[in-house]
Formats: structure tokens, sequence, C-alpha cells
């Protein structure tokens, strides 16, 4: 493995904190010259992430999609969930970020709690996906789906997933889950990104303030990535 493994050279692998790594180039992809590093660099895990279930679950035109969460992962989901033609409402607990939903392409946006927002949006949407950690109200968020809709689930909470199985019955919902794409569709994404001008909206930090990085995580002071400038990384 490229991170936390040991490498050929008898060393340990350092994955995304490396300054330098030979790869066949079987296992490389280009990064158009329109993004720029700092902002690719989140691609290789939310765009990617959210790429693949966007397509494989044809969202495009006519299609409504949600977001749940629109932290790392959702905020680059809306932009390509957008750029494909879908309708995109995004479902997040702070209505602070409303407005930069709506600016990086969320048709609406509804606090996770208005329960009258989900009453008015039942049985509505094609696809939901959902990137936070923390568990959420199944049943509430499955009663959005449409006909033959699917809530897919990207993350891993820390409790186990409950849901009343009369939630599934009605419209044949589908629940499903799904990680990251391979290398094809990570290039293609990245393809596509460039032609659609996405990227993840970043914040580039030296190495002696990760940990700071990690507490403002942890307190959700984050718009919308970290991204670690590897030339600040100590030799040792």
């Amino acid at each position: 493995m490229t991170y936390n493994s040991i490498g050929r050279d008898g060393l340990p692998t350092h994955g995304g904190y490396s300054q330098k790594i030979v790869v066949d180039e079987t296992f490389a992809v280009r990064i158009p010259d329109s993004i720029p590093l700092q902002n690719a660099a989140p691609l290789m895990c939310a765009g990617i992430t959210l790429y693949s279930p966007l397509r494989h679950w044809n969202a495009g035109p006519g299609k409504r999609v949600g977001i749940v969460g629109f932290g790392g992962l959702g905020h680059v989901g809306v932009q390509i969930s957008k750029a494909l033609g879908a309708h995109t409402t995004v479902f997040d607990l702070s209505e602070s970020k409303r407005e930069d939903a709506h600016r990086m392409g969320a048709d609406e946006f509804c606090v996770a709690m208005d329960t009258a927002a989900f009453s008015r949006l039942a049985s509505s949407f094609d696809l939901v996906i959902s990137t936070v950690p923390a568990s959420v109200d199944m049943d509430a968020y499955l009663g959005l789906l449409a006909l033959d809709g699917t809530f897919v689930n990207l993350s891993v909470p820390s409790k186990p997933v409950n849901f009343s199985a009369a939630s599934l019955l009605a419209n044949r919902r589908a629940i499903a889950g799904t990680r990251s794409g391979g290398l094809r569709e990570t290039q293609e994404m990245l393809d596509f990104c460039a032609r659609h001008q996405i990227g993840a909206e970043i914040e580039v930090i030296a190495a002696d303030r990760i940990d700071e990085a990690f507490e403002r995580l942890l307190a959700g002071d984050v718009r919308y990535r970290f991204v670690i400038d590897i030339s600040t990384m100590a030799d040792d």
C-alpha cells in the first residue's frame, strides 16, 4: 500500500504526505492544466467519491438529487451534480452554509431538522447521497425517495444504521453503499471537473499547523478542505 506500509526500500510509505513517489504510469492520472494542483488534490478523494455514485445512478437532466452534508465531500458533490444537469438540493445542519451552497450550484437548501421541508419534499428524489459520518434519521431520508429512488451512504457512522422496513416498501426504494472509483473513472472525473471549472474550496496550510487544522476540523471550522503544502514537511 502507498500509505502506512513498508515499501521496497524497507522504509514506511507516506501516501499523500510523500514529497516524491514512483509509480507505474498505469497507476497515474493526468491533472488538467486548468485545475491548480492545490485544488485538484481533494478531488482525488471528494471528487471521485461523489462523481462515482452520481454517474452510476445516472444523475442528470430531469433527475432530482439530494446531498446530505455540505462539507469536504458535499461541497464538491453539489458542483458535480449541478454540472451533470440534475436538480440539486442540500441538506445540512448549519443555516450558515446556505449562501455557499447556492453559490456552488444548489437549487435548494434545507436545514436537516426542518420537518416541514421533509414533508414538502416527500417522494420527490431519484437519488439521495449521504456524506455525513453521524447517524441520521434514515426513515426521514428514505421518505424523500421517489419511485425506484436510491439512498447512497458514503460514510461509516459510529452506530449501526437503523430504519423501518416499511420505509423501503413504498416506491420500491433502495439503500446502497459505495466507496470510490477506479483510475479510469478518476481520470474521467478530473477531465469533467476541468471542463466545468469544478474544484475544491481549500485553505492551504504549512505542516506545522496540522494539529491546529485537526482541532478546527473537529470544531467544523473549515470551508471546505485543508491542503498541506508538502514543501513545508521536514525531511526527517
